[in-house]
């Protein structure tokens, strides 16, 4: 060990000697792990509404969505099917639906709701994941079944096996204004925690819906995963070439890019505006080893009669600093970590699901984002603590000795 090491933790631990200068130390680190840890703690949040929100609304809708130009029906779907999945291998699934408006009344009350047939076994939406009551739906069923999300099944007061009356709203210019209705038993009940979803989403089969709409063999549109959401712009460009009119396609960061801009300006602003606790914390690194160098005067005025540079000088109060920097670090990495991983096991914060998609505070724990944080603040430390170090290493030993 060096002699500069030994003594910058000879000093640091006798930091408790002097009330003064040990409740500054301590303040220091603290500002520093509290810094660290808050910007730990909103970066991992802002990661975890950025992954929720892309499967969630993702789940609902799909990477790509392809519909009939102003709601026209797709009459020849198979064959745009078997064309994409032929043509275009990032496509990983296809799921065909008839999609509309319509009315849904119980014995408790109405309300409007968003209809989507599928077919079961192609289904790729995200509520047949969700399920808290009852199973999925079934083509083999003889009565029409739905699926509906927990805070529509609340309103309407219905449990799974209960009966409901849906009802088709005319929407295609032509059609006849008598809306045409259909019962149907309550299957499974989904709870996603987005009250946009859970609220609206009523999921019944593509025969089912395509008899209540009056569609015939046609559908809506068709759900699209790809395998490399990256390239989804250009695939759905692609499939827009190859199919051209009535088809149109667009993706889910087009049909939600209000949605997707607020996290991304989230994801810029926040971290700046959190880094200013860390700057402020480490410029109080320069006062803090400036105390701890007027505290010294008389043994750096001794080590530099002794021999030591001014090198040596500037490296014993740059090592003290450091070891404040990690001191804050390390518990401010602690105390971020313990905090996140309460948050997810326990979800001790509640959010209001009509407004935040969800109804916890998402967290996601990556490892680059406390490897940044450190790394960053570290560096910080580092270069608030070069100013106090200098000015040690350039005093004069004989004026040291005289007034020390």
């Amino acid at each position: 060990m060096s002699y500069t090491w030994f003594i910058a933790k000879r000093y640091f631990k006798a930091r408790r000697r002097s009330r003064l200068l040990s409740f500054i130390t301590t303040f220091t680190i603290t500002g520093i792990a509290l810094g660290t840890s808050a910007l730990i703690i909103t970066l991992s949040i802002l990661g975890g509404f950025e992954r929720e929100i892309k499967e969630k609304v993702v789940g609902f809708t799909a990477h790509i969505t392809v519909e009939g130009f102003q709601a026209k029906p797709l009459a020849n779907y198979r064959q745009s099917i078997e064309l994409i999945r032929s043509k275009i291998p990032n496509v990983r699934a296809i799921a065909p639906f008839v999609a509309r408006e319509g009315m849904i009344r119980s014995h408790g009350g109405v309300d409007g709701v968003f209809i989507k047939g599928v077919f079961p076994a192609t289904d790729i939406s995200l509520a047949r994941t969700l399920l808290v009551e009852g199973r999925n739906l079934q083509d083999s069923s003889a009565t029409p079944e739905l699926v509906i999300g927990r805070k529509l099944a609340n309103k309407l007061a219905v449990h799974v096996g209960d009966k409901l009356v849906v009802f088709g709203l005319p929407k295609a210019a032509g059609e006849s204004i008598q809306p045409r209705a259909m019962q149907a038993v309550v299957v499974g009940i989904y709870e996603s925690g987005m009250a946009e979803y859970d609220d609206i989403y009523a999921y019944t089969t593509v025969l089912n819906a395509q008899q209540l709409f009056q569609t015939g063999d046609a559908v809506s549109g068709f759900d699209i995963l790809v395998n490399n959401l990256e390239t989804v712009e250009a695939t759905s460009v692609e499939i827009q070439t190859m199919l051209g009119y009535p088809h149109y396609a667009r993706t889910v960061f087009q049909s939600y890019h209000n949605l997707f801009s607020w996290v991304e300006l989230q994801k810029s602003l926040s971290p700046i505006v959190l880094s200013l606790i860390i700057l402020v914390a480490t410029v109080n690194m320069i006062g803090t080893i400036l105390m701890f160098v007027l505290e010294k005067s008389g043994a750096i005025g001794i080590l530099k009669t002794l021999g030591a540079g001014r090198r040596g000088i500037q490296r014993i109060f740059i090592v003290q600093g450091m070891i404040i920097a990690a001191t804050g670090i390390a518990i401010g990495n602690l105390l971020a970590f313990s905090v996140c991983w309460l948050e997810m096991h326990y979800h001790l914060i509640a959010l209001p699901s009509d407004i935040y998609y969800m109804s916890s505070v998402p967290i996601l724990l990556a490892p680059v984002n406390f490897l940044l944080v450190s790394g960053v603040t570290a560096v910080l430390a580092l270069l608030t603590t070069l100013i106090p170090a200098y000015a040690a290493s350039r005093l004069d030993p004989v004026a040291l000795l005289r007034f020390s």
